[in-house]
């Protein structure tokens, strides 16, 4: 499954999701986000069991601000609409996997 470009305009139906979503609060400018990026994407396609979503802090500042994301790369676990997890800062593959598991 590829990764979802979270907006407001389809966050309700990303929270509503049944799977555990993986959410990546991002700025195309920021180093270590790219870093982590293709991470999330792996993630992606080798886990159809997750939804996976990207959200571009610059483009979406009023669901960064609803997340209280003060430093990116942030990666965020939600289950039945609630957080669950939250990592902020370039992660290793299997932290993030930890991460969606736990």
């Amino acid at each position: 499954m590829s990764v979802l470009s979270v907006t407001k305009e389809n966050f309700e139906s990303v929270k509503a999701s049944e799977k555990p979503v993986l959410l990546d609060f991002f700025a195309d400018w920021c180093g270590p986000c790219r870093m982590v990026s293709p991470i999330v994407d792996e993630i992606a396609e080798e886990h159809p069991e997750y939804l996976v979503g990207k959200i571009n802090v610059d483009l979406e500042p009023e669901l960064a601000s609803a997340f209280s994301v003060m430093s990116i790369p942030t990666l965020v676990v939600m289950k039945n609409g609630e957080i669950v997890n939250r990592l902020t800062g370039a992660r290793p593959k299997p932290q993030i996997l930890q991460m969606l598991e736990g």
